[in-house]
């Protein structure tokens, strides 16, 4: 197996190379707890190292568990796994609610149910689901920096934080000889979102509104693992712009709500037609772009194909100038 430099990256407080593309684990299969062994034999077996999963995610922690076990490859893995998700429910009055989980027992508590779930002693990435805006960055660094001392995780962040966020617990960290936050998983893709992805205000550093955060990212040594790259099927090389414009039957109304803005579509339309002219795929040509933007970035993608996660993979090494990627954007 060849080894590509565009392929695998570094994340501060791991000694090991990382690939570029993690695994994501929340898929149906893993997340119902049945047995992904031939899909995540494929991935490792070319080259993809990096798995995402979290306690939320249905059985996914059990399922990876398993095959970790049966395989005996715990050493060739990185393994990053989330907790601190909220709860959401409905009230009386038919509201949904949200019940706020950051606390240093919640945080403990969903820590020791991955470490048991997936029989490992170590997490190698191990990030907090959701912020809590209400709990100071600096209690929650001095949380997450006694789960490193103890030996039970490697490396710290947060999915779904703001860059500010995450530069306060940093600050606090170093200033007080504390792990620091070295991860942010948000969303980030070609395609601007128009709706919350998954409630509870997800962060993207997508759009013209988030070139500060993305800045951010830029000059700090804080790796980005960003999730829904593909923008949840919109570059799967499925749909057209007239789908959307035509509210095709196939595509669901809160789907068109999210992507279907003009701007999207352009984008959309200049990825199949330059993804025409380079001989890839549409899904490929996007991925590509996000690797583009001058950030540490990983991106965390799920596929029950193996052929299609061999695809995402081998984008890594598409081509795609500057202007290319610009181009793309509508620029």
């Amino acid at each position: 197996m060849s080894i590509s430099s565009n392929k695998y990256g570094y994340i501060p407080g791991l000694s090991r190379q990382v690939s570029r593309l993690f695994f994501g684990c929340a898929i149906r299969p893993m997340n119902l707890g049945q047995d992904a062994g031939e899909l995540l034999d494929a991935a490792l077996e070319n080259g993809i190292n990096a798995f995402d999963t979290a306690r939320v995610y249905g059985e996914s922690e059990a399922s990876f568990g398993r095959w970790l076990r049966t395989r005996s490859c715990r050493d060739r893995v990185i393994l990053l796994t989330k907790g601190g998700h909220p709860d959401f429910s409905r009230g009386e009055d038919g509201n949904s609610q949200i019940t706020r989980r950051i606390s240093r027992k919640e945080i403990r508590d969903d820590l020791e149910k991955s470490l048991l779930t997936l029989r490992v002693d170590e997490i190698d990435i191990y990030l907090l689901h959701r912020d809590d805006p209400s709990v100071p960055a600096e209690e929650i660094a001095g949380w997450m920096d006694e789960l490193v001392k103890e030996g039970k995780v490697r490396t710290i962040g947060g999915s779904n934080w703001t860059h500010q966020r995450i530069a306060a617990a940093r600050e606090y960290a170093l200033a007080h000889g504390l792990t620091p936050f070295t991860v942010s998983s948000p969303h980030f893709s070609l395609a601007e979102t128009q709706t919350d992805l998954y409630g509870d205000n997800c962060v993207t550093l997508t759009g013209d509104a988030n070139a500060e955060a993305r800045a951010w990212y830029r000059e700090n040594p804080v790796a980005v693992i960003s999730f829904a790259s593909l923008s949840q099927g919109f570059f799967s090389g499925r749909w057209t712009s007239d789908d959307f414009r035509s509210h095709d039957a196939r595509l669901k109304p809160e789907f068109i709500q999210a992507f279907g803005s003009e701007k999207n579509l352009l984008r959309l339309d200049r990825t199949r037609e330059l993804a025409a002219e380079k001989g890839c795929t549409v899904s490929q040509l996007a991925l590509r772009w996000g690797f583009s933007q001058g950030m540490n970035l990983f991106a965390a993608v799920g596929s029950t194909s193996p052929q299609r996660m061999l695809e995402n993979w081998q984008a890594l090494d598409l081509p795609l100038s500057a202007e290319e990627a610009d181009w793309l954007t509508g620029k």
